[in-house]
């Protein structure tokens, strides 16, 4: 019987090699065609505008309508709600709108807002209330424009410009200080400090009741800095109307007139609910 699984030997007077046999045995490839990438001849008008047709494409481009925006002397408008350069806002009268809660910076998520705040005095009020931001740095480097500081302001000081400049040569250049934040006073506006409007509280100024410095306000920066440019262009409005009687307005009776400061009443209105 003959072994199925034997292997004949190779023949010795082959003059192949091992290797010459398979590549013998395997399928020779296809040769390419020459169609693929032999273009067929131009005439004489095409060889003669050969040259120049690759400047088609340049050509015809020049006639289309530009889509390039050539900043910086071109800028696009933003939208309305665009998330740019932060600011501090004022008041009517002037006085700012920051009261130095820090909520803005526990707020924020990238720990790029610093906030320090000072107490009010009746000799130097910068804005109604107890307090007021006496530093406020926004560091550019960290903040992200998310938009949370705005969001957790109690009293609107706090807004984002459509403002979106702010490359400049320095690391240091990109932490803002207040006085690159703080809102330029407009025509009418009388520079703080001075007084509130007289018998008036904070939340007469944050319903926007307020609607200018009065002449007592105007008077008082008169005797304290007579120098003050923003006399010579403010313009004194009367007082609201409701007077004194505002002040108690949107308190319980008992807090209206027992002299407590915002923080106080707060904490008594909180204790009396939990009751």
């Amino acid at each position: 019987m003959t072994d199925s699984h034997e292997t004949t030997s190779p023949d010795p007077e082959s003059p192949l090699s091992p290797d010459d046999r398979r590549a013998e045995a395997s399928p020779r490839p296809t040769p390419p065609d020459p169609a693929l990438w032999d273009r067929p001849k131009k005439g004489p008008i095409g060889e003669l505008f050969a040259p120049v047709a690759g400047y088609g494409v340049t050509i015809s481009s020049m006639f289309r309508k530009v889509a390039t925006e050539q900043y910086p002397e071109q800028k696009v408008p933003t939208a309305p709600r665009y998330h740019g350069r932060h600011q501090l806002n004022r008041y009517a009268d002037g006085l700012e709108r920051c009261i130095g809660c820090e909520l803005c910076a526990w707020a924020c998520p990238a720990d790029a807002i610093l906030v320090e705040a000072a107490p009010n005095t009746p000799g130097h009020q910068v804005s109604p209330g107890e307090r007021y931001g006496r530093v406020y740095q926004i560091n550019y480097l960290r903040c992200i424009f998310c938009g949370f500081c705005i969001q957790a302001c109690p009293t609107r000081a706090l807004t984002m410009t459509n403002e979106y400049e702010l490359a400049g040569p320095t690391r240091e250049g990109l932490i803002y200080e207040k006085h690159q934040l703080l809102a330029p006073l407009r025509d009418g506006m009388l520079a703080a400090p001075h007084p509130m409007v007289e018998g008036t509280s904070d939340a007469d100024y944050y319903r926007g009741e307020v609607a200018g410095p009065t002449r007592e306000q105007i008077a008082w920066v008169a005797e304290h800095r007579p120098d003050d440019p923003t006399l010579q262009t403010a313009r004194p409005v009367d007082p609201p109307a409701s007077g004194a009687g505002s002040a108690g307005r949107g308190r319980e009776p008992s807090e209206r007139t027992d002299g407590r400061g915002d923080r106080e009443l707060a904490a008594a209105r909180t204790e009396r609910r939990q009751r």
